[in-house]
């Protein structure tokens, strides 16, 4: 792969509330030179592009940002999709699927067309089939198309468990693995407290119950529907997560992020996209970090695991 600019130069397809909860992100932490925003509705993305770049004196630095098509795919170095139909209320991200499938395959086809050999980051649920899907159209490799995966997943779990704990959210570290959805699961075995195992942590500090641990996933398992029945939509948490990955990306920091990636024989799973750890760099993904789970996270994975490659069938 060669990176054909300068500069760094972000493609964003979609521009709905995610779309621009990303391009404003950016552009608040000055993570790429150049934002090139495409939609099917070409008036609504010119006006976002208008709107965001009238706040570039105030910028931390100079971002070019306007409205394009896929021809301006050509010299991107990563592309970041967040167009499709939304997930309404009462839907699951798994009823997004046979919406967003066709899609999908015009888009990636409009994409490659123009010459593009970059990243592509998928955002749109739901993300793991819809990363797979990419993948197979687009004919990049593997370690090149990568999904937003569990990234807000884990974030959520690491705020809420600050929340209970008082603690900087920034020195709680967890993960949430697997499926970006109903069966995703926590992997407590490796939760810690800066430097000290969670479980150790309330052991000490009898005030806390190692039982509330089952109501903090269940409401980071179910934030999305919460925050979707109260306002209709979740953006600015995914919008941050995809600046996060965007700067791995961007600036080859080989950082470790429970991105959604292509399995084949790792965690005993083969030919499906998941949320696993993964080292991220300017080349995508570098390897999927492999971890010891105990038997319920196994079980739980593997039942994530086959709920996707049965949809995928």
């Amino acid at each position: 792969m060669k990176w054909k600019t300068s500069v760094n130069r972000v493609v964003i397809i979609g521009t709905g509330a995610v779309g621009c909860s990303y391009a404003y992100s950016m552009i608040n932490q000055g993570v790429a030179e150049e934002l090139v925003l495409i939609d099917v509705n070409e008036s609504k993305a010119e006006g976002e592009a208008m709107d965001l770049g009238h706040g570039m004196p105030f910028a931390p630095s100079p971002v070019k940002v306007w409205n394009g098509d896929y021809s301006d795919c050509k010299l991107a170095d990563l592309i970041v999709i967040t167009a499709g139909l939304p997930q309404k209320p009462g839907e699951t991200r798994l009823d997004l699927i046979e919406k967003n499938k066709a899609i999908f395959k015009e888009m990636i086809k409009n994409i490659m067309d123009s010459g593009f050999d970059g990243i592509i980051l998928v955002a749109t649920n739901p993300v793991d089939i819809l990363t797979y899907i990419t993948w197979k159209e687009s004919g990049l490799p593997k370690e090149r198309v990568i999904g937003s995966g569990t990234v807000l997943d884990s974030a959520r779990l690491r705020y809420q468990l600050g929340q209970y704990l008082n603690i900087d959210t920034r020195n709680v570290h967890a993960a949430i693995i697997g499926e970006h959805g109903d069966t995703e699961l926590p992997v407590w075995s490796h939760a810690s407290i800066g430097i000290v195992p969670l479980q150790s942590w309330l052991e000490k500090h009898q005030e806390y119950e190692i039982a509330d641990l089952d109501n903090i996933f269940e409401n980071v398992r179910d934030a999305a529907y919460k925050i979707i029945e109260r306002k209709g939509a979740t953006y600015y948490g995914i919008g941050m997560s995809l600046v996060r990955i965007t700067k791995a990306i961007l600036n080859n920091e080989n950082s470790i992020l429970t991105v959604s990636c292509l399995l084949e024989g790792q965690y005993g799973q083969n030919n499906v996209y998941m949320g696993v750890p993964a080292l991220v760099n300017r080349n995508g993904v570098r390897e999927i970090v492999e971890i010891d789970l105990q038997k319920e996270e196994w079980d739980k994975f593997n039942h994530s695991a086959e709920v996707l490659r049965s949809l995928l069938k």
